[in-house]
């Protein structure tokens, strides 16, 4: 099944389980190898999204003409976005054991994405995806599998606490407009 940003989908709810001690501390040790190359891993980030999801491009004015994904690697303006997307999951991972401050940096990113940039939350389920398959990837020798579902639980709590937020802000599903067509996106992943 595909859908399109803007139908009257609704989501399954996403369960949203604290991490154990052990889940936590295997997605630190990973988050920390991740995120020496910082920037360069958020650029290849957001050139699989945008490059898998180009629907996506419609919310970044700066990036949404380019095509190419060296383009991409080399825009200023990505790159910059990259850091701040690594910035904030960094925030969320170091901050695992404070369930406060892991859903006040989420409400606040949901906030900004709902009221501002009007993107809808599909896409945040649809990049946490990406960076799963990023992290598997960069660490497919050294990913085993409770690492994977600790990874997989947080996506969970991501997407939980973010579409919280935009449900408390009174988020409308925006439509497509005629200038925007619409692409397919994926109605489950990893």
């Amino acid at each position: 099944m595909e859908k399109v940003p803007g139908e009257m989908e609704i989501e399954r709810r996403e369960r949203s389980e604290e991490l154990s001690e052990a889940e936590r501390k295997a997605v630190q040790a990973t988050w920390a190898r991740l995120y020496a190359n910082c920037e360069d891993v958020g650029v290849a980030i957001l050139v699989r999204f945008f490059v898998n999801f180009p629907s996506a491009k419609q919310y970044f004015s700066q990036f949404k003409h380019m095509e190419e994904p060296l383009e991409m690697e080399r825009s200023p303006q990505l790159r910059k976005h990259a850091c701040r997307v690594m910035g904030a999951l960094n925030t969320v991972v170091e901050n695992l054991h404070d369930a406060e401050k892991v859903s006040s940096v989420l409400a606040l990113v949901g906030k900004a994405h709902a009221l501002k940039h009007k993107v809808e939350p599909v896409y945040f389920k649809i990049l946490s995806g990406v960076i799963l398959e990023v992290i598997a990837e960069e660490f497919a020798n050294d990913f085993p599998p409770e690492t994977q579902r600790a990874w997989a639980k947080l996506r969970g709590l991501i997407y939980s606490h973010v579409t919280a937020a935009y449900k408390e802000v009174g988020w409308v599903q925006q439509v497509p407009n005629a200038t925007t067509p619409p692409a397919t996106l994926p109605s489950s992943g990893p």
